[in-house]
């Protein structure tokens, strides 16, 4: 499933407390895939309209058949993302959005049922489809990783006391990683909820005049989720590894809008940073597909460690799924365009993701998939009757492949 795009939704929010305090008015109207955004300062100018994989409709309430749930927000995105991670694909989903719009409540959601976000929603599910295996010859393990970037510094929130900035590094093959960062096996969801409280109250927040808990940070999510199998017939074992690469970014924001002076105005600048450095990537990403230039002049991963660390999940080894929260109200109009701009243009990123398995799994696949087009074209000739006579030989195990698979 080499060169896919970019999977895009966007979703709108109900209006919080400050906006409805400020008498705001709703400017996104949806339909379909479709998000329209409206001028509160020229009302008779025609709406900008924007098509995306997903337009989720969350402004109302559970009684509006159009409202979209927690529950559906991961039907569409969290599982088709997870289906893909079992077929050793490395997969991504990062939420994008101005400050209060709603991107951890999409990524994390609350403790409440129903109010579960993607990222508890994935682990659990991960967890139940493995538990159903009833394979004798399949097995998994699932390490998780949890860190975020704040002010440029990478920091371990499984480890919180380790006071020390973790260096970032890139592997020639694997790509960029984090050098020391704690990966710890999990056995069940309950192991990996524990993990996740303990790295959510880690994780540095604060409050603005646009939203009382606003993440400071970038969060990364990270499961390595490994299938091994062995194969009976020629006794060799095979694995496939999935890297879940779970994003949580801290919101873009104006220092006038969200009041931010002192510490929280050098947050905001280096979260404005990385995200504008984002921008960039993504802008220069995009153009590369419009212009099908094979290889761009320069894309700036390294400007910051989010877009470092991301390089693999924009228009490399991945598939990769992004959600941009929209808040509806008249006087964020501005940001919530800025981000409709900047979701429209990822749509355009397509991602070379391959299967990430080894050697021996990709000779048996291939040798399959081979029979299997051999045995196809023998029947639609009407020849079905050598299937008993003719065989070929593995070059691995000196076999017939006839007989090694039926």
């Amino acid at each position: 499933m080499a060169g896919a795009s970019v999977k895009v939704a966007v979703r709108v929010r109900p209006f919080n407390t400050r906006e409805t305090s400020r008498d705001a008015k709703c400017v996104i109207q949806m339909q379909g895939n479709s998000t329209c955004i409206s001028n509160p300062k020229q009302p008779k100018t025609e709406a900008k309209s924007f098509t995306f994989d997903y337009s989720y409709w969350s402004h109302t309430t559970v009684k509006d058949e159009a409202f979209a749930s927690q529950r559906q927000v991961y039907k569409d995105i969290g599982e088709e993302m997870l289906l893909h991670a079992f077929e050793g694909y490395n997969v991504c989903i990062f939420a994008y959005g101005q400050t209060g719009a709603g991107k951890s409540y999409t990524m994390m959601g609350r403790q409440e049922e129903g109010q579960e976000g993607i990222i508890p929603q994935l682990c659990e599910d991960l967890f139940k489809r493995t538990f159903e295996n009833k394979d004798p010859d399949l097995s998994f393990s699932v390490e998780v990783s949890y860190m975020e970037i704040y002010c440029e510094r990478v920091r371990d929130l499984l480890n919180p006391k380790s006071k020390g900035t973790l260096r970032v590094r890139e592997h020639p093959i694997m790509g960029p990683y984090v050098e020391d960062l704690s990966k710890l096996a999990v056995t069940g969801y309950n192991d990996i909820q524990d993990l996740m409280d303990c790295g959510n109250k880690a994780r540095t927040v604060a409050a603005t005049n646009m939203n009382e808990t606003s993440s400071r940070s970038h969060a990364v999510f990270t499961i390595v989720f490994t299938q091994r199998r062995r194969d009976q017939l020629t006794s060799l074992d095979t694995e496939k590894v999935s890297k879940v690469s779970l994003v949580d970014l801290a919101g873009s924001e104006r220092a006038d809008s969200s009041g931010a002076k002192g510490m929280r105005l050098k947050e905001g600048a280096n979260i404005n940073k990385s995200l504008t450095t984002l921008g960039k990537v993504i802008s220069a990403l995009a153009e590369m597909q419009n212009s099908k230039k094979r290889r761009s002049d320069f894309i700036p991963y390294r400007d910051s460690v989010l877009t470092w660390l991301l390089k693999e999940n924009l228009g490399g080894n991945s598939r990769t799924a992004m959600i941009a929260a929209l808040s509806p109200a008249d006087i964020n109009y501005e940001e919530t365009l800025s981000t409709l701009r900047y979701a429209d243009r990822a749509k355009q990123i397509r991602c070379n993701a391959v299967i990430n398995e080894d050697p021996n799994a990709r000779l048996i696949r291939e040798l399959k998939e081979e029979v299997n087009r051999l045995r196809d074209l023998l029947f639609s000739q009407g020849l079905s009757k050598l299937l008993t006579t003719t065989g070929v030989v593995c070059s691995c195990c000196h076999r017939n492949i006839m007989t090694i698979l039926y």
